[in-house]
């Protein structure tokens, strides 16, 4: 055993991640079966993208998860700038905390409260009522990486800008941002991964025809775990690895 690993700790990762191995290996099982292995095969897949509600649910987790991700990243964006650089903002920790309130409450108590606001004020906008949600959720997950690229930057840098005549917008354009984008992008692509992967809120406000991928494999999950769930669960747990690795090496972006 390497120091400090003991079979504690190996415990814990089989505990962790042996469920997605399983899960990905019998995605390529050929029996229907989710538990008998009678085979490699990749019928499972092109099955999966053949089914047209699986498609309808793919495209509408990918709207979704989209136009929240560009919203949220963009009111993170002007969120953290106002709290890093605006002195006249008073109780700067006060307004940060609200930002990241959403991660300290549980989700299901935001799902319900969502829901009872939407139907407190009658707003019913089929896929807009997710993506308004989702939107607010994603909010603290894209603020962090750019809080921190944010505090890690060089405020010279923009003084030195404004010393050579260039006005706020333009220090914002042509220095602040471009300093700021791998804080932007790796933010944008966590929200992406929170929005696409969201199970809770999604099924409290989604209406009708507004079924997301979560949604559709719980739904299928219910009648019984079939390859073909397992092929489509493997897929969007590819799609969130390569999102999250994307995100933590642009981050590390000086």
């Amino acid at each position: 055993m390497l120091p400090g690993f003991n079979w504690v700790t190996l415990g814990f990762f089989l505990y962790l991640y042996l469920p997605l191995v399983i899960l990905v290996v019998f995605s390529f099982n050929a029996s229907r079966s989710a538990t008998v292995w009678e085979g490699f095969s990749v019928d499972w897949y092109f099955k999966a993208f053949a089914n047209d509600d699986i498609r309808r649910a793919a495209a509408n987790s990918l709207i979704i998860a989209t136009v929240s991700m560009v919203a949220s990243t963009c009111i993170a964006t002007m969120a953290a700038l106002a709290l890093a650089r605006n002195r006249r903002i008073r109780r700067k920790p006060v307004f940060s905390g609200l930002i990241m309130l959403p991660l300290m409450i549980p989700e299901i108590v935001t799902a319900v409260a969502t829901l009872t606001f939407f139907a407190a004020i009658g707003l019913s906008l089929g896929l807009g009522n997710i993506i308004i949600a989702h939107t607010v959720f994603c909010i603290p997950f894209a603020y962090l990486p750019i809080r921190a690229r944010l505090q890690g930057m060089d405020e010279s840098l923009e003084t030195a800008a404004q010393d050579l005549y260039a006005g706020k917008w333009a220090t914002l354009r042509l220095v602040t941002l471009p300093l700021l984008a791998p804080g932007i992008l790796s933010g944008a692509m966590l929200a992406f991964i929170i929005s696409i992967d969201d199970f809770i809120i999604t099924l409290m406000v989604a209406e009708a025809g507004s079924t997301t991928l979560p949604i559709y494999i719980y739904s299928l999950v219910r009648l019984g775990i079939t390859p073909e769930i397992n092929a489509v669960s493997t897929i969007l747990l590819l799609i969130s690895i390569l999102f999250v690795t994307l995100s933590y090496r642009i981050g590390k972006k000086r």
